[in-house]
């Protein structure tokens, strides 16, 4: 899980090395905290938070398959 978030912002970023990803598991739902720069905020969160709810959808997608909860905070 924590892969493919980061593949995702490191594509979207203009500064991939600044993408860094915490990942907190407590049973069955992970949560996965997203950093990147100050200056690709923007990039990541989308108009009116539009990439970052496809992010979610991705990710929601991909944890049904494995029978988790997924929870994708952009800080």
């Amino acid at each position: 899980m924590k892969e493919l978030v980061e593949l995702i912002a490191k594509s979207l970023v203009s500064n991939p090395d600044a993408v860094s990803i915490e990942e907190e598991v407590n049973g069955t739902t992970t949560t996965l905290r997203l950093h990147v720069a100050p200056e690709d905020m923007g990039k990541v969160i989308g108009k009116q938070g539009r990439i970052a709810k496809a992010i979610r959808s991705v990710m929601k997608a991909a944890a049904t398959r494995k029978n988790i909860k997924v929870i994708v905070d952009i800080i």
